[in-house]
């Protein structure tokens, strides 16, 4: 079995992950060096445009202070074109036995998603213990994952789907929960004016949250 380190040993310092539609490759070089300049170099672009895989590539080779990743991978052909574009962590929604094959044999860190606690079991059972819970607040979000820290402890997880700058303390303050993931530092209108000044001031502020109140794993 692998024991090359999950994804929360590339940016342990950042306790959010932004979660980036890229719509425009164009778009990708500055929206990452104004994460970067905010405090998030950690970023996932998600597979769901026909700019992702381009926007991924020009990260990678033009901001070299952030990590980029690949989100929404869904298939063994998508783990396959985010790792050739420089993705050095992938991320998916779900997982299947054939996906977290080839996530596997991908040889950089990625983050399975799960929603229940028997998806958490199988990759347990895998000796995965670094998670995406998603959609976290539709599938119970805060009360959930609570109630997984006492019987499945080792498993360690990123919320993403529904979290804001609002609910976000709230997830970090669980001992099972290492970041969230999300979108609010990404505004579609500051998107659209290509407002980098914007998205930079709101990275800081999302890479300064911290759990309200005081109190990774290998593959």
């Amino acid at each position: 079995m692998s024991r090359t380190p999950g994804p929360f040993a590339l940016a342990p310092h950042a306790p959010v992950v932004p979660v980036v539609v890229v719509e425009d490759a164009a778009d990708a070089v500055p929206l990452a060096r104004a994460l970067v300049a905010g405090g998030l170099p950690l970023i996932e672009i998600t597979l769901r445009t026909p700019a992702a895989l381009d926007a991924v590539r020009a990260v990678a080779a033009e901001v070299p202070e952030a990590v980029v990743g690949a989100g929404t991978v869904v298939s063994a052909a998508g783990v396959a074109d985010a790792v050739r574009a420089g993705a050095r962590f992938l991320v998916s929604p779900g997982c299947s036995g054939r996906l977290l094959g080839a996530l596997r044999e991908s040889g950089v860190p990625f983050l399975p998603g799960v929603s229940t606690a028997s998806e958490v079991l199988a990759l347990l059972e895998e000796g995965v213990t670094e998670l995406k819970f998603f959609p976290a607040e539709a599938a119970g979000g805060v009360p959930y994952l609570r109630s997984l820290a006492g019987p499945l402890p080792q498993a360690r997880f990123c919320p993403t789907g529904g979290v804001s700058a609002a609910s976000a303390p709230a997830y970090l303050a669980l001992p099972n929960v290492a970041c969230v993931g999300g979108t609010w530092m990404l505004p579609p209108d500051a998107l659209a004016a290509r407002d980098w000044g914007r998205v930079e001031a709101l990275a800081r502020e999302a890479a300064g949250l911290r759990a309200p109140t005081a109190g990774v794993s290998d593959r």
